[in-house]
């Protein structure tokens, strides 16, 4: 008959393979590919064999990623209290600043991608004015300082967090100006004269504390964790904490999707390692124990 240290390793074996499977099972379960983004038009020539040409309206309208480049950053705006600002202002102390091209007079697009901004700010721990900035900023000259201080005052208040209105930014400027930051990131529009509106797509940018374009999210519903784990990378890991780290390690931002998706390789890494360790505590307590139970058990007397 088996020992008790043979009993042990022949259960410990058992317990190791069967923390394995599990291990590899939940690793694939949360492997799953992000979601693609909402179609955005996009600047080419369109393939009539593959789907129908955009309406005109539509023509040169969507948003060319271009991840690293510097936005210009000496570029002057009129803030919500009509001074004169250099968009360096916001780009200060290893802060990641999160860009909103918007326009303050557009009927609904523009306010659904200020809803969901601030919808998805809600459940990130990290405080506007602390942690990061949010700058929004109108690419209609008609603008005027006094819509961009109602619209501050409706998102602070939507957003409901106490002292953080300076985290909150919203810019009015001058065609030239406006051109050249909607250039640098890619963000192309039309103005349509009959109707006085703008078509374009809908989008948010995340840039680094440096000034440079480090993710885009698309459409007008941002995910949380991929607000959250934005920010964590474009502050160069100043803010955060050891659980976004491994998150980051475990997703990975795609920017086909504007997502974080799951890195299966990692995952299945992460995980097993997780469960080696609970394995390993387990194995440990039961050797402990047996040995404690051998040291109480009489000697045997031949």
């Amino acid at each position: 008959m088996p020992g008790p240290a043979v009993r042990v390793l022949s259960e410990g074996a058992v317990v190791i393979k069967l923390l394995t499977i599990a291990a590899l099972a939940l690793a694939a379960g949360f492997a799953q590919p992000g979601q693609l983004a909402p179609a955005q038009p996009t600047i080419g020539m369109q393939d009539s064999n593959l789907r129908p040409a955009l309406p005109g309206a539509l023509q040169g309208v969507g948003i060319d990623q271009r991840l690293n480049a510097q936005v210009p950053l000496d570029i002057t705006f009129r803030d919500e209290y009509g001074r004169a600002v250099p968009l360096s202002t916001y780009f200060h102390a290893g802060k990641p600043v999160l860009l909103a091209p918007v326009y303050y007079r557009c009927p609904m697009l523009c306010t659904q991608i200020l809803n969901g901004l601030a919808s998805s700010l809600k459940a990130v721990s990290f405080d506007p004015g602390k942690d990061f900035e949010v700058v929004a900023f109108s690419f209609d000259p008609k603008d005027t300082v006094e819509l961009a201080a109602a619209k501050k005052q409706t998102y602070v208040r939507r957003y409901g967090r106490e002292n953080t209105a300076n985290g909150w930014h919203f810019l009015t400027g001058d065609p030239a100006n406006i051109k050249a930051l909607m250039d640098a990131v890619g963000f192309h529009y039309k103005y349509d004269p009959s109707t006085d509106q703008y078509a374009h797509a809908s989008g948010i940018m995340l840039l680094t504390p440096e000034g440079r374009l480090s993710k885009y999210f698309y459409g007008v519903e941002y995910a949380p964790r991929d607000i959250r784990l934005g920010l964590v990378e474009a502050s160069r890991n100043r803010i955060g904490t050891p659980v976004d780290q491994i998150l980051l390690f475990c997703y990975h931002y795609d920017p086909s999707t504007g997502k974080y998706g799951a890195i299966a390789l990692n995952m299945v890494r992460a995980t097993a390692g997780v469960f080696v360790l609970i394995g390993g505590g387990f194995l440990l307590f039961v050797f402990r124990r047996e040995r404690r139970a051998d040291r109480r058990r009489p000697a045997r007397v031949g």
